[in-house]
């Protein structure tokens, strides 16, 4: 089996890569039966010399490998008939931009495998970038307070190496006595959480954050049950939420009254209630003024997010009045960091833990039949058809959706 670590085509340019020089050691140590190839890049964060010095072949043709590892999506011309493909499509959630992907994908034959696909048999995802977008977008968080209150300024988190320097930055920081409110808990929350810890803020818990006033900035990380509640009153569980989003109502305004930056780290799913609207904005009672919306779902859950925004320009503002973009500065806005690709700020660390992961579940499948399903259940499309568990994206590849 030989593997291809192929070149990022996309444009804007990605730079971070699935396995950085020495998680690719790691991996043919353990395998030595697989062949590595990397496909030459001049935008890749470790160059490819770093990578001759591990002793792996960099080339600019790599189509005589059997499996092709990427990050982004692949260009439709630039696609291998009859590969394995490894990327992030985007075509799982029918995203109409990507539908013409999709379609070269099955006509040429190609056995695509998402990360966003490889599951465990629970289906919780297994490898992903979401705890550097939390680490990342915390960071941006308080770069935004800086900037909207006048009181710091942070350097971008792209200008800067590793996770270590973000903490040493935020370090230096004479923060206000603010309530810090942090939804989620997954990797991104997690991710999230560990630079809130690393700058020594404490944590507190759901009752003292409501009830109390504290002399110095605090954080409270809340779930799910937290924020929403059961219309009939009723105190479940987490499953009862998943399962029934439609008993629920939020209860996330009892938060927003007394906090003052708020970090969306949470998923939300399908038929969720929104943890607050428009209107909830326009109240007196809504106390936040800058959100740093990790999970990014636009005109979604998070009122204040009308777009994404980008790593050029990662701040605006929104009226609560007008319900519009506005500038962020205004002492009126709120002002909202809502950037969608956040672990390209820091690509190296983003890099070095996702080949960490992808080794520990995605190499191995290859070389003992696949014995956890991890490849069968990420398998979207197979001989030219769509697998089974994807069958759903039918109408989308005919154009019908």
């Amino acid at each position: 089996m030989s593997f291809a670590i192929i070149k990022e085509r996309k444009n804007p340019p990605d730079r971070r890569v699935v396995f950085s020089p020495t998680e690719l050691a790691k991996a043919r140590d353990k395998f030595p039966d697989a062949t590595f190839k990397v496909e030459a890049s001049d935008i890749r964060v470790f160059p490819d010399s770093e990578y001759e010095a591990q002793g792996f072949e960099v080339i600019n043709d790599v189509s005589d490998c059997d499996v092709f590892i990427g990050v982004k999506e692949v260009p439709i011309e630039a696609l291998v008939p009859d590969k394995k493909y490894f990327f992030f499509s985007h075509t799982i959630k029918k995203q109409p931009y990507n539908r013409k992907l999709l379609q070269a994908i099955l006509e040429k034959n190609i056995e695509l495998y998402d990360h966003e696909t490889i599951v465990n048999e629970k289906g919780f995802r297994l490898i992903g970038f979401g705890r550097y977008a939390g680490i990342v977008g915390t960071y941006n968080g308080f770069r935004t307070w800086g900037l909207k209150y006048n009181s710091w300024e942070l350097p971008k988190a792209g200008t800067l190496t590793n996770q270590e320097e973000l903490i040493q930055q935020l370090k230096t920081l004479k923060l206000p006595n603010i309530k810090i409110l942090l939804t989620g808990s997954g990797k991104v929350a997690n991710g999230s959480q560990e630079m809130l810890e690393a700058m020594e803020i404490e944590q507190v818990s759901v009752e003292d954050y409501l009830n109390k006033t504290f002399s110095k900035p605090v954080y409270c990380k809340i779930d799910v049950l937290d924020y929403n509640k059961r219309k009939d009153g009723q105190v479940i569980d987490n499953f009862d939420f998943f399962n029934h989003p439609e008993d629920y109502q939020s209860d996330f305004m009892r938060f927003a009254k007394v906090t003052n930056f708020y970090i969306a780290g949470h998923f939300y799913g399908d038929g969720a209630p929104y943890l607050y609207t428009r209107d909830d904005v326009k109240s007196l009672d809504f106390n936040i003024k800058v959100v740093a919306d990790i999970s990014c779902d636009v005109d979604g859950p998070v009122a204040t997010t009308l777009r994404a925004s980008t790593i050029a320009d990662p701040i605006y503002g929104y009226d609560p009045q007008t319900e519009s973009e506005t500038d962020y500065t205004k002492s009126d806005a709120i002002a909202v960091m809502a950037v969608d690709n956040l672990p390209c700020e820091l690509p190296k660390d983003a890099s070095e833990g996702f080949g960490d992961m992808f080794l520990q579940h995605v190499i191995p499948a290859f070389f003992n039949d696949d014995n956890d399903g991890v490849l069968y259940r990420a398998k979207i499309t197979e001989k030219g058809k769509l697998t089974k568990r994807f069958m759903y994206l039918q109408d989308y590849v005919e154009g019908k959706h």
